[in-house]
């Protein structure tokens, strides 16, 4: 079967436009790699204790480069569009008229952009019987570190417990995963246009860094609009906004006895998110990040509201089942979450 990616070049094209840097000389940068290790076992702790959910033994976190970054985003992408192209075989003789050349063009592009940014990523899309893998940027975690001009551990330790958050999400609620493949499936499947030219439209989605997975779907809306569509949009949308909102106030509320900077990293961090420069403003406008962003400070605003309603426990309600999950609409009114369950 033709894939719609030339899935090598895009990642030999997103290892080459990725930014360089910070430069650290080789004794520093090997322990800057054993730090983020030991902080990534440092976390798991904390999280569990904030939480309240049983995750099992975490496996070593894989402290990367951008590259490495890069080539797993590749895959995950891979294996998200496999498993909707073999729902639909009656579409593989078409995809040949995709452009899998131009198509690797975006998708290196724009791993290549975003590689400079993320700072972590638990993997969910992997092949079949592979390990899901917590991963660490390095070099990303350095740099934004030093712009930020916080504690080096404090900051480190930061980051690893919003992505130990994550691993804890979809290693404690055993449906999650299943649940979220099955939403792109149903997405497509929704769709008013014909198979190849809704894959043509969704890859524009997919060529921001798997879109739906990081919580970048703003473009879906212009792309795909059919009624029963924009209801799995909004439910994607809504469980984004739930895990990114819970990640950050997990990573919150360990408090300064664990990271003891974190009043002052969470509001310069903010403060960075909120201020970028004028190129990264249209970067951003342009992939639909403004969107992931708004799903930060909405979700951990419901995050907060339910939990101080409720509690801890009340709030871990919400892992029970899909149904249980916010509506997007609740995720801006938590009143109607609270008074629906």
């Amino acid at each position: 079967m033709a894939d719609i990616v030339d899935w090598e070049l895009a990642t030999r094209l997103g290892r080459r436009w990725a930014p360089d840097g910070p430069e650290l000389p080789l004794t520093d940068a090997k322990a800057v790699v054993n730090q983020l290790r030991a902080l990534a076992r440092e976390a798991v702790a904390p999280v569990a204790e904030v939480t309240g959910l049983s995750a099992g033994d975490a496996a070593p976190a894989h402290v990367v480069d951008r590259n490495a970054w890069i080539a797993s985003n590749v895959r995950a992408m891979r294996v998200s569009t496999q498993l909707l192209l073999e729902q639909h075989t009656d579409g593989a003789a078409l995809l040949r008229s995709v452009g899998a050349q131009t198509s690797a063009l975006q998708v290196g592009g724009m791993l290549a952009w975003l590689s400079g940014k993320v700072l972590g990523q638990y993997e969910v899309f992997t092949d079949p019987g592979e390990e899901r893998r917590l991963l660490l940027v390095a070099p990303t975690i350095v740099a934004v570190q030093r712009q930020l001009d916080v504690p080096e551990r404090d900051f480190q330790l930061w980051v690893c417990l919003h992505e130990e958050t994550h691993r804890v999400q979809f290693s404690a609620v055993d449906w999650l995963a299943g649940y979220l493949t099955d939403q792109v499936g149903e997405f497509l499947d929704a769709s008013d246009m014909d198979f190849v030219e809704s894959l043509r439209r969704i890859f524009a989605v997919f060529s921001t860094g798997v879109a739906v997975v990081r919580g970048k779907p703003a473009s879906l809306v212009e792309a795909l609009q059919s009624p029963k569509q924009k209801e799995v949009f909004d439910r994607l949308t809504a469980l984004m906004s739930l895990l990114e909102g819970h990640a950050d106030v997990v990573m919150d509320e360990v408090g300064p006895q664990v990271v003891p900077s974190v009043g002052l990293i969470r509001e310069r961090f903010t403060a960075r998110r909120a201020h970028p420069k004028p190129g990264e403003a249209l970067m951003r406008r342009a992939i639909g990040m403004d969107a992931k962003l708004r799903q930060y400070s909405e979700g951990a605003a419901f995050v907060r509201a339910v939990i101080d309603e409720r509690g801890m426990d009340g709030f871990n309600a919400i892992w029970t089942g899909p149904e249980m999950l916010p509506k997007r609409d609740e995720i801006t009114d938590p009143a109607r979450w609270l008074a629906r369950t």
